[in-house]
Protein backbone atom coordinates (compact mmCIF):
# COMPACT_ATOMS: atom_id res chain seq x y z
CA UNK A 1 0.00 0.00 0.00
CA UNK A 2 1.42 3.45 -0.82
CA UNK A 3 1.34 6.25 1.29
CA UNK A 4 -0.87 7.92 -0.62
CA UNK A 5 -3.42 5.15 0.01
CA UNK A 6 -3.30 5.06 3.72
CA UNK A 7 -4.05 8.59 4.04
CA UNK A 8 -7.37 8.58 1.78
CA UNK A 9 -10.75 10.27 2.88
CA UNK A 10 -12.41 7.43 4.42
CA UNK A 11 -15.63 8.95 2.38
CA UNK A 12 -14.11 7.92 -0.63
CA UNK A 13 -13.48 4.47 -0.32
CA UNK A 14 -15.58 2.35 -2.68
CA UNK A 15 -17.13 -1.20 -1.79
CA UNK A 16 -16.34 -3.66 -4.11
CA UNK A 17 -18.88 -6.55 -4.71
CA UNK A 18 -17.94 -9.74 -4.18
CA UNK A 19 -17.73 -11.78 -7.41
CA UNK A 20 -19.64 -15.22 -7.92
CA UNK A 21 -17.90 -16.60 -10.36
CA UNK A 22 -19.69 -20.02 -10.06
CA UNK A 23 -23.81 -18.37 -10.81
CA UNK A 24 -22.49 -17.16 -13.89
CA UNK A 25 -20.61 -20.67 -14.85
CA UNK A 26 -24.00 -22.43 -13.49
CA UNK A 27 -25.73 -20.02 -15.36
CA UNK A 28 -24.54 -20.23 -18.83
CA UNK A 29 -24.46 -23.73 -18.21
CA UNK A 30 -27.94 -23.97 -17.76
CA UNK A 31 -28.67 -21.63 -20.68
CA UNK A 32 -26.53 -24.14 -23.11
CA UNK A 33 -28.93 -27.01 -21.76
CA UNK A 34 -32.17 -25.31 -22.79
CA UNK A 35 -30.99 -23.91 -26.15
CA UNK A 36 -29.85 -27.56 -26.88
CA UNK A 37 -33.76 -28.85 -25.80
CA UNK A 38 -35.31 -26.14 -27.29
CA UNK A 39 -33.25 -26.79 -30.70
CA UNK A 40 -33.80 -30.29 -30.37
CA UNK A 41 -37.70 -29.74 -30.04
CA UNK A 42 -38.02 -27.27 -33.10
CA UNK A 43 -36.24 -29.12 -35.44
CA UNK A 44 -37.29 -32.67 -34.83
CA UNK A 45 -39.95 -33.59 -37.82
CA UNK A 46 -41.88 -36.26 -35.21
CA UNK A 47 -43.18 -33.22 -33.10
CA UNK A 48 -45.07 -32.49 -36.26
CA UNK A 49 -45.58 -28.60 -35.16
CA UNK A 50 -48.01 -27.92 -38.09
CA UNK A 51 -50.26 -30.41 -37.06
CA UNK A 52 -50.02 -29.03 -33.92
CA UNK A 53 -51.03 -25.81 -35.11
CA UNK A 54 -53.91 -27.32 -37.30
CA UNK A 55 -55.98 -28.96 -33.91
CA UNK A 56 -55.27 -26.41 -31.05
CA UNK A 57 -58.19 -24.60 -32.22
CA UNK A 58 -60.33 -27.69 -33.48
CA UNK A 59 -64.02 -27.58 -32.77
CA UNK A 60 -63.99 -30.84 -30.75
CA UNK A 61 -60.49 -29.81 -28.57
CA UNK A 62 -62.72 -26.45 -27.82
CA UNK A 63 -65.68 -28.10 -26.81
CA UNK A 64 -63.45 -30.29 -24.57
CA UNK A 65 -61.81 -26.50 -23.15
CA UNK A 66 -65.13 -25.62 -22.52
CA UNK A 67 -65.89 -28.81 -20.36
CA UNK A 68 -62.60 -28.35 -18.31
CA UNK A 69 -63.42 -25.38 -17.54
CA UNK A 70 -67.11 -25.44 -16.77
CA UNK A 71 -66.09 -28.92 -14.68
CA UNK A 72 -63.38 -26.79 -12.85
CA UNK A 73 -65.75 -23.84 -12.11
CA UNK A 74 -68.61 -26.15 -10.49
CA UNK A 75 -66.25 -28.36 -8.75
CA UNK A 76 -64.51 -25.31 -7.12
CA UNK A 77 -67.08 -23.31 -6.50
CA UNK A 78 -69.36 -26.08 -4.51
CA UNK A 79 -65.98 -27.76 -3.55
CA UNK A 80 -65.37 -24.51 -1.41
CA UNK A 81 -68.43 -23.76 -0.50
CA UNK A 82 -69.07 -27.28 1.34
CA UNK A 83 -65.20 -27.27 2.47
CA UNK A 84 -66.57 -24.21 4.60
CA UNK A 85 -68.96 -25.62 6.19
CA UNK A 86 -67.04 -28.72 6.79
CA UNK A 87 -64.26 -26.14 8.46
CA UNK A 88 -67.12 -24.70 10.58
CA UNK A 89 -68.33 -28.32 11.66
CA UNK A 90 -64.32 -29.01 12.57
CA UNK A 91 -63.97 -26.36 14.72
CA UNK A 92 -67.77 -26.39 16.11
CA UNK A 93 -67.79 -27.39 20.18
CA UNK A 94 -70.33 -30.20 18.82
CA UNK A 95 -68.48 -33.13 18.88
CA UNK A 96 -71.06 -35.21 16.66
CA UNK A 97 -70.17 -32.21 14.11
CA UNK A 98 -66.41 -32.63 14.52
CA UNK A 99 -66.64 -36.53 13.92
CA UNK A 100 -68.38 -36.31 10.72
CA UNK A 101 -66.38 -33.54 9.46
CA UNK A 102 -63.36 -35.74 10.68
CA UNK A 103 -64.72 -38.82 8.87
CA UNK A 104 -65.75 -37.14 5.47
CA UNK A 105 -62.39 -36.19 5.34
CA UNK A 106 -60.77 -39.26 6.11
CA UNK A 107 -62.61 -41.00 3.42
CA UNK A 108 -62.77 -38.51 0.58
CA UNK A 109 -58.84 -37.79 0.92
CA UNK A 110 -57.99 -41.19 1.41
CA UNK A 111 -60.02 -42.77 -1.63
CA UNK A 112 -58.25 -42.11 -4.74
CA UNK A 113 -60.22 -39.78 -7.12
CA UNK A 114 -60.31 -42.05 -9.91
CA UNK A 115 -61.36 -45.04 -7.67
CA UNK A 116 -64.39 -42.04 -6.14
CA UNK A 117 -65.04 -41.37 -10.45
CA UNK A 118 -65.77 -45.19 -10.70
CA UNK A 119 -68.07 -45.41 -7.79
CA UNK A 120 -70.05 -42.80 -8.87
CA UNK A 121 -70.46 -43.41 -12.16
CA UNK A 122 -71.49 -47.21 -10.95
CA UNK A 123 -73.60 -46.17 -7.94
CA UNK A 124 -76.90 -47.81 -9.97
CA UNK A 125 -75.96 -51.09 -9.01
CA UNK A 126 -76.06 -50.30 -5.49
CA UNK A 127 -79.07 -48.20 -5.61
CA UNK A 128 -80.89 -48.99 -8.74
CA UNK A 129 -83.39 -46.40 -7.66
CA UNK A 130 -83.66 -43.37 -5.99
CA UNK A 131 -87.42 -41.89 -4.25
CA UNK A 132 -88.41 -39.83 -1.62
CA UNK A 133 -90.92 -40.85 0.75
CA UNK A 134 -92.70 -39.62 3.90
CA UNK A 135 -94.17 -42.07 6.73
CA UNK A 136 -98.00 -42.24 6.82
CA UNK A 137 -97.88 -40.55 3.14
CA UNK A 138 -95.69 -42.88 0.93
CA UNK A 139 -93.51 -42.41 -1.66
CA UNK A 140 -93.34 -39.03 -3.33
CA UNK A 141 -91.14 -38.95 -6.01
CA UNK A 142 -88.72 -41.77 -7.59
CA UNK A 143 -86.73 -42.19 -10.57
CA UNK A 144 -84.26 -44.24 -11.66
CA UNK A 145 -80.16 -44.06 -11.21
CA UNK A 146 -78.90 -44.68 -14.65
CA UNK A 147 -81.43 -41.86 -15.43
CA UNK A 148 -80.10 -39.50 -12.99
CA UNK A 149 -76.14 -40.88 -13.29
CA UNK A 150 -74.88 -39.30 -16.55
CA UNK A 151 -71.29 -39.28 -17.00
CA UNK A 152 -71.39 -34.87 -16.14
CA UNK A 153 -73.09 -35.88 -12.98
CA UNK A 154 -71.26 -38.35 -11.73
CA UNK A 155 -67.94 -36.47 -12.57
CA UNK A 156 -69.30 -33.35 -10.80
CA UNK A 157 -70.63 -35.44 -7.56
CA UNK A 158 -66.93 -36.81 -7.68
CA UNK A 159 -65.07 -34.13 -8.17
CA UNK A 160 -66.77 -31.54 -5.69
CA UNK A 161 -66.73 -34.25 -3.24
CA UNK A 162 -62.91 -34.56 -3.57
CA UNK A 163 -62.68 -30.77 -3.78
CA UNK A 164 -64.83 -30.27 -0.84
CA UNK A 165 -62.43 -32.69 0.98
CA UNK A 166 -59.17 -30.85 1.10
CA UNK A 167 -61.01 -27.43 0.71
CA UNK A 168 -62.14 -27.92 4.62
CA UNK A 169 -58.45 -28.59 5.87
CA UNK A 170 -57.30 -25.27 3.70
CA UNK A 171 -60.09 -23.12 5.63
CA UNK A 172 -59.75 -25.03 8.62
CA UNK A 173 -55.93 -23.75 8.66
CA UNK A 174 -56.82 -20.33 7.58
CA UNK A 175 -59.39 -19.73 10.39
CA UNK A 176 -57.24 -21.05 13.05
CA UNK A 177 -54.17 -18.53 11.51
CA UNK A 178 -55.78 -15.69 13.14
CA UNK A 179 -55.05 -15.09 16.53
CA UNK A 180 -57.44 -15.17 19.68
CA UNK A 181 -56.73 -11.75 20.67
CA UNK A 182 -58.49 -10.75 17.28
CA UNK A 183 -61.35 -12.57 18.56
CA UNK A 184 -61.34 -10.98 21.95
CA UNK A 185 -60.95 -7.74 20.57
CA UNK A 186 -64.24 -7.80 18.20
CA UNK A 187 -66.40 -9.47 21.26
CA UNK A 188 -64.74 -6.43 23.83
CA UNK A 189 -66.69 -4.13 20.62
CA UNK A 190 -70.13 -5.86 21.06
CA UNK A 191 -69.80 -7.57 17.31
CA UNK A 192 -72.23 -10.81 17.04
CA UNK A 193 -70.73 -13.85 16.34
CA UNK A 194 -71.42 -13.66 12.38
CA UNK A 195 -69.93 -9.85 12.63
CA UNK A 196 -66.61 -11.55 14.33
CA UNK A 197 -66.78 -14.09 11.10
CA UNK A 198 -67.25 -11.35 8.39
CA UNK A 199 -65.58 -8.91 9.39
CA UNK A 200 -62.53 -10.50 11.65
CA UNK A 201 -61.62 -13.67 10.98
CA UNK A 202 -62.66 -13.83 7.38
CA UNK A 203 -60.38 -11.07 5.65
CA UNK A 204 -57.40 -11.96 7.92
CA UNK A 205 -57.87 -15.94 7.24
CA UNK A 206 -57.93 -15.29 3.61
CA UNK A 207 -54.43 -14.41 3.31
CA UNK A 208 -53.64 -18.13 4.92
CA UNK A 209 -56.20 -19.24 2.70
CA UNK A 210 -55.49 -18.26 -0.89
CA UNK A 211 -52.02 -19.52 -1.70
CA UNK A 212 -52.54 -23.05 -1.18
CA UNK A 213 -56.29 -22.31 -2.11
CA UNK A 214 -55.00 -21.39 -5.70
CA UNK A 215 -53.01 -24.14 -5.88
CA UNK A 216 -55.33 -26.50 -5.14
CA UNK A 217 -57.71 -24.79 -7.93
CA UNK A 218 -55.00 -25.41 -10.33
CA UNK A 219 -54.45 -29.04 -8.88
CA UNK A 220 -58.49 -29.29 -9.67
CA UNK A 221 -58.29 -28.33 -13.06
CA UNK A 222 -55.79 -30.58 -13.81
CA UNK A 223 -57.49 -33.51 -11.80
CA UNK A 224 -60.91 -33.11 -14.76
CA UNK A 225 -57.83 -35.00 -16.76
CA UNK A 226 -59.67 -38.15 -15.19
CA UNK A 227 -62.87 -37.66 -16.04
CA UNK A 228 -61.91 -39.00 -19.84
CA UNK A 229 -61.92 -42.53 -18.48
CA UNK A 230 -65.84 -42.75 -18.65
CA UNK A 231 -66.20 -41.09 -22.20
CA UNK A 232 -66.68 -37.42 -20.88
CA UNK A 233 -65.40 -35.20 -23.31
CA UNK A 234 -62.82 -32.91 -21.72
CA UNK A 235 -59.27 -31.94 -22.99
CA UNK A 236 -57.87 -35.06 -23.15
CA UNK A 237 -60.87 -37.20 -24.19
CA UNK A 238 -61.22 -35.14 -27.61
CA UNK A 239 -57.38 -35.50 -28.53
CA UNK A 240 -57.76 -39.11 -27.67
CA UNK A 241 -60.84 -39.04 -30.40
CA UNK A 242 -58.90 -36.91 -32.78
CA UNK A 243 -55.64 -39.12 -32.64
CA UNK A 244 -57.57 -42.68 -32.56
CA UNK A 245 -58.98 -41.90 -36.03
CA UNK A 246 -55.40 -40.11 -37.55
CA UNK A 247 -52.88 -41.99 -35.49
CA UNK A 248 -50.72 -39.29 -35.22
CA UNK A 249 -51.12 -39.42 -30.78
CA UNK A 250 -47.68 -37.33 -29.83
CA UNK A 251 -49.07 -34.07 -32.05
CA UNK A 252 -52.52 -33.97 -30.47
CA UNK A 253 -51.43 -34.95 -26.81
CA UNK A 254 -49.12 -31.93 -26.94
CA UNK A 255 -52.32 -29.82 -28.08
CA UNK A 256 -53.41 -31.07 -24.38
CA UNK A 257 -50.51 -30.56 -23.04
CA UNK A 258 -50.28 -26.49 -24.17
CA UNK A 259 -53.90 -26.42 -23.14
CA UNK A 260 -53.39 -27.28 -20.16
CA UNK A 261 -50.19 -25.28 -19.38
CA UNK A 262 -52.38 -21.70 -20.92
CA UNK A 263 -54.90 -22.20 -18.73
CA UNK A 264 -53.44 -23.32 -15.69
CA UNK A 265 -51.13 -20.21 -16.20
CA UNK A 266 -54.06 -18.11 -16.35
CA UNK A 267 -55.24 -19.30 -13.47
CA UNK A 268 -51.91 -18.76 -11.69
CA UNK A 269 -52.01 -14.79 -13.16
CA UNK A 270 -55.45 -14.70 -11.18
CA UNK A 271 -54.22 -15.75 -8.32
CA UNK A 272 -51.18 -13.62 -7.72
CA UNK A 273 -53.74 -10.82 -8.13
CA UNK A 274 -55.93 -11.70 -5.71
CA UNK A 275 -53.39 -12.60 -2.88
CA UNK A 276 -52.54 -9.14 -3.73
CA UNK A 277 -55.53 -7.50 -3.28
CA UNK A 278 -56.42 -9.37 -0.05
CA UNK A 279 -52.63 -8.54 1.06
CA UNK A 280 -52.49 -4.98 0.21
CA UNK A 281 -52.64 -3.81 3.90
CA UNK A 282 -49.16 -5.84 4.96
CA UNK A 283 -47.49 -4.76 1.58
CA UNK A 284 -48.03 -1.25 2.51
CA UNK A 285 -47.00 -1.61 5.63
CA UNK A 286 -43.65 -3.72 4.58
CA UNK A 287 -43.04 -0.77 1.89
CA UNK A 288 -43.34 2.17 4.47
CA UNK A 289 -40.71 -0.18 7.03
CA UNK A 290 -38.32 -0.41 3.57
CA UNK A 291 -38.33 2.63 2.84
CA UNK A 292 -37.66 4.25 6.54
CA UNK A 293 -34.37 2.41 6.63
CA UNK A 294 -31.72 4.37 6.14
CA UNK A 295 -28.49 3.50 3.78
CA UNK A 296 -26.01 1.04 4.61
CA UNK A 297 -23.17 3.06 4.99
CA UNK A 298 -19.12 2.18 5.61
CA UNK A 299 -16.53 3.79 7.67
CA UNK A 300 -13.12 3.19 7.82
CA UNK A 301 -13.11 4.36 11.63
CA UNK A 302 -15.28 1.65 12.37
CA UNK A 303 -14.54 -1.07 9.65
CA UNK A 304 -17.68 -2.53 9.07
CA UNK A 305 -21.30 -1.78 7.91
CA UNK A 306 -23.75 -0.25 10.09
CA UNK A 307 -27.34 0.83 9.17
CA UNK A 308 -26.71 4.46 10.58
Amino acid sequence: MSKDDSHQDPDTLRIVGKRYYGRWISALVVLLMLAAAVSSMVQNPRFEWQVIADSFTQQSILQGVLMTLQLTAISVVLGFTGGTVLALMRLSSNPVLVSVSWAYTWFFRGVPMLVQLFLWYNIAALYPKVSVSLPWVGELWSASSNSLISPFSAAVIALVMHQAAYAAEIVRAGIQSVGNGQLEAAKALGYRPSEIFRYTVLPQAMRAILPPAGNEIIGQLKTTAVVSVIALQDVLFSAQIIYQRTYQVIPLLLVATLWYLLMTSVLSVGQFYVERYFARGVTRKEKREWFKRKPATFTAEQGRVSNG
